[in-house]
């Protein structure tokens, strides 16, 4: 079985966003640009999924700029036997939107015949949570989202989804997405010799128009602003302080 994993180039987690003074849009000049957590960690059970021989091949899809490339020989060093990067815009600044990318991995699949599509619930930079869900539906395939646990079994996988409610286990047949949680594994790091490696591995670079697909932005940024700053807590002598105050300052009892 082939596994596909789409992944994405997104700000660092670790740095601290800003935005720009005219409010267009967020400043990415010399910033720290890494894979989105959650497609490391579809990236990482889609290997172990290969080392326990549930998979033959593990294939990643970035869809983007040139730069996503980095992002690629990333996920190669990590175990990844091939790369596909689709070049959707020369804008860093432009997101491709969640229809755009579900229309361009419904392509990939198309061409790739993958039993498995793997992928983060959501990216860190705009958290829409939809293009697994989109490609769901383009595809008419089964979908199982969140997921905090995974096992392939013949032709189904059961899969635990983390809910409002707790955890719910369900089966599905494939071939299926599955959208992956943080509690599902943790990441392995790229070892040196791996990423040696990586350099000589497979990448093919096409763009969204070998697909046949409009990525043109059907939404408009009107401004970006910084969140409100928090006002500084206060330490209350007793209940009936707090509540006083829940009553009378916050008029919210």
């Amino acid at each position: 079985m082939k596994v596909l994993v789409p992944v994405k180039r997104v700000i660092d987690y670790n740095v601290k966003v800003r935005v720009k003074a005219d409010g267009s849009g967020v400043d990415l000049a010399n910033v720290k640009m890494s894979m989105n957590p959650f497609d490391e960690i579809a990236v990482e059970e889609a290997i172990r999924l290969k080392e326990k021989g549930a998979a033959t091949e593990v294939v990643v899809v970035s869809i983007g700029v040139k730069q996503a490339s980095e992002t690629l020989r990333t996920a190669l060093a990590m175990g990844a036997d091939r790369a596909i990067l689709i070049v959707a815009s020369e804008d860093v600044n432009q997101d491709i939107e969640p229809l755009a990318v579900a229309k361009l991995l419904a392509a990939v699949v198309a061409e790739e015949q993958p039993g498995l599509v793997l992928a983060g619930k959501q990216a860190i930079d705009n958290d829409m949570n939809a293009t697994g869900q989109m490609l769901s539906a383009l595809l008419g395939w089964s979908q199982a989202t969140f997921a905090s646990s995974l096992a392939i079994e013949g032709d189904s996988a059961t899969v635990t989804r983390e809910v409002d409610g707790g955890l719910q286990t369900i089966t599905v047949k494939l071939p299926t997405i599955v959208t992956v949680d943080l509690r599902l594994n943790e990441p392995r790091y790229a070892s040196l010799p791996n990423i040696m490696k990586a350099k000589k591995k497979p990448l093919d670079e096409k763009t969204a128009a070998d697909y046949g697909v409009d990525v043109t932005p059907r939404l408009t940024v009107v401004k970006t602003v910084e969140p409100a700053g928090r006002k500084a807590g206060v330490k209350l002598g007793s209940v009936d302080e707090l509540v006083a105050k829940l009553k009378n300052e916050a008029g919210v009892i």
